[in-house]
């Protein structure tokens, strides 16, 4: 792939956020959840695969969505790289399903500098499963996401997901994968 940077959205969490990491970190410091590991997140509904309550599972992702800098959710490796770097550029559009933007706006803010941050689209949308009107209405061609659900459903609109691979989303399937933020790196077109 040769992808333009205009070209491209990306999710948030899972994806930039490493939502993952700072789930079973809360689950073991504020819960006392202790005995499982990111891997054993084998599916997007958290709940149907580990041995936590619905309502605190519900209680740890309320805590990430409404203040993420308080819970110290961090990037994944190499995702403020690459998108400060393809800020320069073009103008990143980042899609969360989150629906409150504020949270988002004080991590991106305090992760990215001013520059990037000035280059950065963000839509909170409120819903994973209307992601694809949002991708259309902004002109984007590919999307990298967490959520095998939403890439499966990009892919019936002519969109072309991207799955960022995740422990939640290793079902069968033949859409394109990344497994970090270099091999995202390696599909966008390079401008000189």
């Amino acid at each position: 792939m040769n992808i333009n940077g205009n070209e491209i959205g990306f999710d948030l969490d899972g994806v930039i956020a490493d939502t993952g990491e700072a789930f079973v970190r809360i689950a073991c410091e504020e819960y006392d959840h202790c005995s499982f590991r990111l891997e054993d997140i084998t599916s997007f509904q958290v709940e149907s695969c580990l041995p936590i309550p619905t309502h605190q599972v519900e209680q740890i992702f309320h805590a990430i969505l409404k203040d993420s800098l308080g819970v110290g959710l961090k990037p994944n490796p190499g995702a403020v790289k690459v998108i400060s770097s393809l800020a320069q550029q073009e103008t990143v559009t980042i899609i969360t399903a989150r629906p409150i933007e504020e949270p988002v706006i004080d991590w991106l803010e305090h992760h990215f500098s001013e520059e990037t941050c000035s280059q950065i689209n963000l839509v909170a949308m409120g819903d994973h499963d209307d992601k694809a009107r949002y991708v259309r209405d902004h002109n984007l061609s590919y999307f990298v996401d967490d959520r095998i659900e939403t890439c499966f459903q990009l892919a019936t609109t002519g969109i072309t997901p991207i799955v960022y691979n995740q422990p939640w989303n290793q079902s069968s399937h033949d859409l394109k994968t990344v497994n970090n933020w270099a091999e995202i790196s390696n599909l966008l077109s390079r401008q000189e």
